[in-house]
């Protein structure tokens, strides 16, 4: 279990690169510096890392595209960094499945707290491995129905019914499971944000949309008609268990 965590930090800039990793190094965090995509793919093949801290505006390939390849290949935590990224590009990294961003150049206490909240909201698909045998009996009350799927809480786990996996960020799971122990509840934003644990309100406001907007993708019967999880007009968003008009 003492094993350091392990960080990848993409980015086309020596010494903004050099300056977080001996931060992380610092704080007891073992640190793989890449100056770009392709040596980012390169060390994931020896490797696979606990975060990537990665740099959304690079010359040799953009950041947005490195956060599709990497999401379509593991789910791994992405934390972004963004000098003049646009907030389109904030939100559409989001949507792809980037966990946080950060503004450059960046407060490194602050980054040190959001790579901490990121790793805590995603540790647990980490620790599962091994244990699904002995864990079989206590996780039939870990699983719920969600419209096509199933969410396995314990092991922070999409499934279908033939028990394939589909991939959830961090964050989609932490909405998941906000809903799972509140059915029938009408959820503001706010309420939800409270307790997912996201802070910083005003940057997730809009990427809460976005997240369920991505999640109905994945578990209902019909996204363009959400029955599972409901928009209610000026009150959030409220989970249906049976997909009912309860």
């Amino acid at each position: 279990m003492g094993q350091s965590q392990h960080i990848f930090i993409v980015d086309d800039e020596p010494p903004a690169r050099e300056m977080v990793g001996d931060y992380l190094k610092m704080h007891g965090f073992a640190v793989t510096l890449c100056d770009g995509g392709k040596s980012l793919r390169a060390a994931i093949e020896t490797d696979v890392p606990d975060l990537v801290v990665l740099d959304l505006n690079m010359p040799e390939e953009d950041g947005l595209s490195i956060i599709r390849d990497l999401k379509s290949r593991a789910n791994i935590p992405i934390i972004m960094l963004t000098a003049t990224a646009s907030p389109i590009d904030r939100v559409v990294g989001l949507e792809l499945g980037a966990d946080d961003y950060i503004a450059k150049p960046c407060e490194l206490r602050e980054l040190m707290a959001r790579i901490r909240s990121v790793l805590r909201r995603s540790a647990p698909v980490r620790t599962v491995a091994g244990t699904e045998a002995a864990g079989a009996k206590a996780s039939k009350n870990q699983l719920v129905r969600f419209g096509t799927k199933w969410l396995d809480l314990e092991a922070q786990a999409l499934r279908d019914d033939e028990g394939n996996e589909h991939p959830l960020t961090a964050s989609e799971f932490g909405l998941l499971k906000v809903f799972a122990a509140n059915p029938k509840r009408v959820l503001s934003r706010e309420r939800l944000l409270e307790l997912a644990n996201a802070r910083d309100s005003e940057a997730f406001d809009r990427a809460v949309d976005l997240r369920i907007m991505r999640i109905r993708r994945k578990i209902e019967p019909d996204p363009a008609k959400p029955a599972v999880i409901r928009t209610i007009r000026g009150g959030g968003y409220l989970f249906s268990p049976a997909g009912d008009k309860a």
